[in-house]
């Protein structure tokens, strides 16, 4: 870092998760194990999903795609804050920290996106049985992926493009264990009135327009489910849609803790720790909800199981 009238940066040093350096190979070994368990457990899913024709629906199309971005979202920050765990290196370059920030508003805002065409998808087959082939054809599912991964791409060119411009900055140590926009804004000691009003623009487009939608969706198919007469048309109403909240729920709850939380209630270390939770503990989760809570996809798999059995 080179320190007079202006000064450049050419590598950042991430201080990482607040914890004790003798506890630092327990707890390698733990994110490690988690993030195997994230990246085999959402690569089950796309193979279950592929492989068994009764999962070619809409619904599952979406989780395809959901399982994918949760992969890339947590290889995002967890190999790197692995490789500093273990090496005790925590230098990243200057090119690897935008790049970073890039690839994790990306994944995040394609998690957003997928989360919202998925809850539209419940809300057609809930409230509108009769006509859900007609409403969700395959062309307008692809046209929904097609649109995410676009907003997506677009929101995070714009995000990195505006860091990319700030040159200067008071201090190149992050306290974060990855490359976090909003901690940088704050090292950065040039204007960042720019970005900061960007983000607060395209934040309320990208992360609250998607959450109202979602919202608005279940509560048309709550106001749908409590006009059913049984109380077993209520159950599986309920039950085709449980997974898919059960996720929403997590995702958004993190979110909401970590973004929309004062920032003065909030320290460095609690703010990575809340960062965990979103960014390598929910990706987790998701296999975990859409295969225990799902009785299509443990059909899937038991009947992949036994094909495999019979052909030995």
């Amino acid at each position: 870092m080179t320190k007079g009238n202006e000064s450049t940066v050419s590598e950042f040093i991430l201080l990482g998760l607040p914890i004790r350096t003798q506890d630092q190979v327990l707890y390698s070994a733990l994110f490690l194990a988690m993030y195997l368990t994230t990246v085999l457990g959402n690569l089950l899913i796309i193979l279950l999903i592929r492989l068994d024709s009764h999962l070619h629906t809409p619904m599952y199309f979406f989780l395809s795609h959901l399982a994918f971005t949760d992969i890339s979202f947590s290889s995002v920050t967890a190999p790197k804050m692995l490789m500093n765990m273990l090496t005790h290196s925590q230098s990243i370059s200057y090119a690897g920290c935008v790049s970073q920030v890039y690839f994790f508003l990306f994944f995040a805002d394609l998690d957003n996106f997928l989360l919202t065409s998925m809850a539209y998808d419940r809300y057609v087959a809930i409230c509108h049985p009769l006509h859900y082939t007609t409403m969700m054809s395959q062309n307008l599912c692809v046209l929904l992926v097609l649109v995410s991964w676009a907003l997506s791409t677009a929101n995070a060119l714009v995000h990195t493009l505006l860091l990319a411009r700030l040159t200067q900055f008071r201090d190149n140590i992050i306290s974060h264990y990855f490359c976090d926009l909003s901690t940088l804004l704050k090292l950065s000691s040039s204007d960042t009135t720019t970005n900061e009003l960007v983000i607060l623009l395209l934040g309320n487009v990208i992360i609250t327009l998607p959450f109202i939608c979602i919202l608005v969706s279940y509560g048309l198919i709550g106001v749908t489910i409590l006009k059913i007469p049984s109380v077993k048309g209520i159950c599986k109403a309920l039950s085709t849609c449980s997974s898919h909240l059960c996720v929403v729920s997590l995702y958004y709850g993190a979110i909401i803790g970590l973004y929309f939380v004062p920032s003065s209630n909030n320290t460095n270390e609690q703010d990575a720790i809340v960062a965990v939770l979103y960014n390598v503990v929910t990706p987790i989760l998701n296999p975990f909800i859409y295969s225990l809570r799902n009785q299509d996809m443990k059909e899937a798999l038991r009947n992949i199981l036994s094909r495999r059995l019979r052909s030995q």
